[in-house]
């Protein structure tokens, strides 16, 4: 690897000293901007570019909160640097005539550095690429870890010889059960699946990512194939098949994993996915074989598929989820993901799901949230996750959900997503019979409610 391929892998975009050198750039050049230009344009014009920026932020800001994007608080530096750069835009533009050249130039390399300063307070939030590399993998479609090919994957378990790792292969599942419309998804098979031919009937986990998400996320910002290849190395290559799926359709498309006015993204995992598998990649086809995970949004999903799905699923593991389906409040929500059809949401509520299905049998759930443990165990806000955890596993508990409610500590971002994961593996392996992996108990010192033996009564 070269000096500056390693810079770039070790180079964070989350903390150290590029954020803050970028900022502290583009606030130079934004001054540089304004400054030594004559009394009647800045009493003239500087007022209306502060209106400009002041609008544009209060309607990013407005527009996070009327959609519900997240519960976690944007940082301030968000909307300030939103402000900021419609204030360049318009400095620019208003500035542009009867001004020197240099000026210009300074003028238009404000607004860029602006957004590029709101798009890193961005990240910081979300914490969606950690390092240059990530990034510039992200952008420029580079290679997943483990991705090889279907021509590989053949040749390799003809071979019947377990690799070291797993590998990662890109799959087109089809939308014959659905109509739903989907970009390529992936696949994780772990070095046991080479060991036979046909290929040993693996239990399945399905994976999940967020609301702005590309099927790639887990991989790339979620590192699930290093937690799940470290897994399978301590198991003698044993580990779940991992099928990564793709709920939007296309990075903005928000569907919650409904089947609604978006698009039928639940008939797309559950008559597209889960039949492809077992066809394509002989995974076992028993319920008690498949687990299915998934965060923030995507957690909510996990919820959403177990409750409604028993007959598919034996465990589910909801990092950071919301209560139900949410675009917004409830009213927006229905008229957004439903077309404004309040039975339609009701049957895709897991609330709502469970009371009407009575008691289950054999379904299992983690829910894991970010935060204190003194906040999460005495949180009863429905609007909040942690609230919404200890309101869905206290009621899967009444109907024969084991359950339990898990702090990780973190803020609501990926590499809390990633840590989540890598603790509840061992469980979800567990409970799904993964070959060589005990089943484990929740952990010992859960938070919130714990109901492990709640299937048993």
């Amino acid at each position: 690897m070269t000096l500056p391929d390693s810079f770039r892998h070790h180079l964070s975009l989350i903390h150290g000293w590029l954020p803050a050198t970028v900022q502290i750039i583009a606030a130079i050049v934004l001054i540089a901007a304004i400054s030594r230009r004559s009394g009647r344009w800045q009493v003239r014009w500087l007022p209306w570019a502060l209106i400009v920026g002041a609008a544009l932020a209060a309607s990013a800001y407005w527009y996070v909160a009327s959609q519900g994007l997240s519960d976690n608080p944007a940082p301030r530096a968000l909307w300030i640097w939103v402000g900021l750069s419609g204030f360049a835009a318009a400095v620019l533009v208003v500035g542009w005539r009867s001004t020197q050249w240099w000026r210009r130039g300074v003028s238009l390399a404000a607004v860029p550095l602006c957004v590029v300063c709101a798009g890193l307070a961005l990240n910081i939030w979300v914490g969606y690429f950690q390092t240059v590399q990530s990034a510039w993998n992200q952008l420029t479609a580079g290679p997943l870890p483990d991705e090889t090919d279907q021509v590989t994957v053949t040749a390799l378990q003809q071979l019947h010889k377990m690799p070291p790792k797993g590998t990662v292969v890109a799959v087109d599942t089809g939308n014959a059960g659905s109509g739903f419309r989907h970009r390529s998804e992936l696949v994780y098979l772990p070095p046991a699946w080479y060991a036979s031919t046909p290929p040993p009937k693996l239990p399945t986990l399905m994976m999940i990512g967020g609301e702005f998400n590309t099927p790639a996320d887990w991989l790339r910002t979620g590192q699930a194939i290093k937690t799940v290849d470290d897994f399978a190395a301590a198991h003698h290559g044993n580990a779940p098949v991992l099928v990564f799926v793709d709920p939007g359709g296309a990075f903005n498309n928000d569907t919650e994993c409904v089947n609604g006015t978006r698009g039928n993204s639940a008939d797309h995992m559950i008559k597209d996915v889960v039949p492809y598998m077992e066809s394509h990649f002989g995974v076992s086809p028993d319920r008690s074989k498949w687990a299915v995970a998934g965060w923030s949004m995507g957690g909510t999903c996990a919820v959403d598929l177990a409750v409604m799905h028993p007959e598919k699923f034996r465990a589910f593991e909801d990092i950071a989820g919301d209560i139900g389906p949410n675009s917004g409040n409830k009213a927006q929500t229905i008229a957004r993901l439903f077309g404004g059809n309040p039975n339609a949401w009701a049957a895709f509520d897991p609330t709502t799901v469970i009371n009407r299905h009575g008691l289950y049998s054999g379904l299992a759930g983690w829910f894991d949230i970010n935060g204190s443990s003194a906040a999460i165990s005495s949180s009863h806000n429905t609007r909040d996750q942690a609230g919404a955890a200890n309101s869905l596993c206290a009621l899967g508990s009444a109907h024969g959900i084991s359950c339990a409610v898990v702090s990780q500590p973190g803020k609501h971002d990926w590499p809390f997503a990633s840590h989540a994961f890598a603790a509840a593996l061992p469980w979800i392996a567990g409970q799904i019979g993964t070959p060589d992996v005990p089943r484990t108990p929740f952990p010992t010192r859960p938070v919130g409610p714990s109901f492990e033996q709640a299937a048993a009564r």
